[in-house]
């Protein structure tokens, strides 16, 4: 999708926080104001620059936020959407217990019953939790410009892309890898990378799966796994060359 002109009024209203009278007569005033400056907040982080000099950081000293969204579906093309996120800070090997962040969302569309079998979370929960462009605003303040993880993560970032956009008419920009893309290049004799298949083969306790957190952190401890794998074979250092490695599976 094109993005609109920029050189108009709403744009220009919106990179200065404001927010165009119509919207805030619908919105309200206060409401209006903070809406519009959570918006020029996530579109100013998206137009940073992914820093080259990331790519020289060590493995070893690597901050990353290990991620997951739950969801109403597998489609935001047809109208899925995002019910809550979940996300753990990592140093190196180093999983930050204390550094977690989880938030449901109000999603706008019904939540079907099998997602709530899964994961727990009803129509009701989300109907009092915060809006989109709120849990969307605190997410991505808790990441800042750190490198993302996710199992597979194609499924989340294309509803977190799809989220900005329909937010703040952006794009994600940060660097995101992918701990399936790593057990692909780590393991490739195996024929099952699912998460639940690499938890169990790595001894990784199974707790509260389908939770978004609890997924997270799942994910960072074999996040940190293959970490240490990668230092044993003594070929990766940086995150440079872990791309370099991965862009050969």
């Amino acid at each position: 999708m094109r993005e609109p002109n920029k050189n108009g009024g709403f744009w220009n209203n919106l990179r200065q926080g404001g927010m165009p009278s119509a919207i805030a007569s619908m919105k309200g005033g206060e409401t209006a104001h903070q809406t519009a400056q959570q918006m020029a907040y996530i579109r100013s982080l998206m137009r940073e620059k992914r820093r080259p000099e990331v790519l020289r950081t060590p493995l070893s000293e690597l901050e990353t936020v290990i991620f997951d969204l739950e969801t109403t579906g597998f489609s935001h093309q047809h109208g899925d959407e995002i019910m809550s996120f979940g996300a753990i800070k990592v140093v190196g090997e180093n999983i930050k217990e204390d550094e977690c962040f989880y938030t449901l969302v109000n999603c706008q569309t019904t939540i079907p019953d099998d997602i709530t079998r899964l994961t727990g979370i009803t129509e009701e929960m989300t109907g009092s939790a915060p809006s989109l462009i709120d849990g969307l605003h605190n997410f991505m303040s808790f990441v800042g410009q750190n490198v993302l993880v996710a199992h597979a993560s194609s499924h989340d970032k294309a509803f977190l892309n799809a989220a900005l956009w329909k937010t703040s008419k952006v794009q994600l920009t940060h660097r995101v890898l992918d701990t399936m893309m790593l057990a692909r290049w780590l393991e490739p004799q195996r024929s099952n990378y699912t998460l639940d298949e690499l938890l169990n083969v790595h001894e990784i306790p199974v707790r509260g799966r389908h939770n978004a957190l609890e997924d997270a952190k799942m994910t960072a401890q074999l996040w940190v796994a293959y970490l240490r794998e990668i230092s044993e074979r003594g070929q990766v250092d940086t995150l440079g060359d872990l791309y370099a490695y991965l862009s050969r599976t």
